[in-house]
């Protein structure tokens, strides 16, 4: 008996080295080596070095001047501890009313953009975190960020389109638009907006690193 519990000891004393510590140990090298920046979390940063989030995590940007993503249904909207879809099925009537809602908004805030309104911009996802968008839903924003910050829509649609990702290797997912990236790059082009009126919503200032 004292020779098998001798054995078990040693067995789950090995295991756990190799599976707790050797195995962890080397993937998360070899993800530092291989892919330095998405295994630190892909994280973004404005101009001064501040990081404002990660590339991979969608944020809510109410401000004109920026792009706007996706509705989303975690917690109060884009909020990482609470990563959730509304569960709405097609009869729903609270998902009508709030994609009424949002349709009206949209229509409000972007009078210069044609109909119809691209569906990104009314569906939420199913984590409420997604940071992309596609194209088409990006470059129907560009007349209200362009009107925000005094720049033709041509400027905006050029750096819109810069930033298109295509399919990941050729033939993987949709071409698609980070949001915070883009969003960052309107900053470095065209300078941080300034406040205008009252005070904007926290997650639409402070996302960039504007305090």
């Amino acid at each position: 008996m004292r020779n098998e519990i001798l054995i078990a000891l040693r067995a789950t004393l090995v295991t756990l080295i190799l599976t707790g510590l050797v195995y962890p140990l080397c993937t998360t090298g070899a993800a530092a080596l291989l892919f330095g920046e998405r295994a630190g979390g892909s994280l973004a940063h404005n101009e001064n070095g501040q990081v404002v989030g990660s590339e991979l995590i969608g944020q809510a940007f109410a401000t004109p001047a920026y792009l706007q993503g996706r509705p989303s249904a975690a917690g109060n909207g884009y909020d990482a501890t609470a990563s959730s879809g509304s569960n709405y099925g097609t009869t729903s009537q609270k998902l009508r009313d709030r994609v009424v809602a949002d349709v009206t908004r949209l229509r409000q805030e972007n009078p210069e953009a044609p109909l119809p309104i691209p569906d990104d911009l009314v569906t939420a996802s199913a984590s409420g975190l997604d940071p992309e968008l596609a194209p088409e839903a990006a470059l129907w924003q560009a007349p209200r960020i362009a009107r925000a910050r005094g720049v033709t829509q041509d400027r905006i649609r050029a750096v819109i389109e810069n930033r298109i990702e295509g399919r990941d290797l050729g033939f993987l997912g949709e071409a698609r638009v980070n949001v915070l990236g883009l969003n960052l790059m309107l900053d470095q082009q065209f300078g941080r907006p300034q406040p205008r009126g009252p005070a904007a919503p926290a997650a639409a200032t402070t996302s960039l690193g504007t305090r």
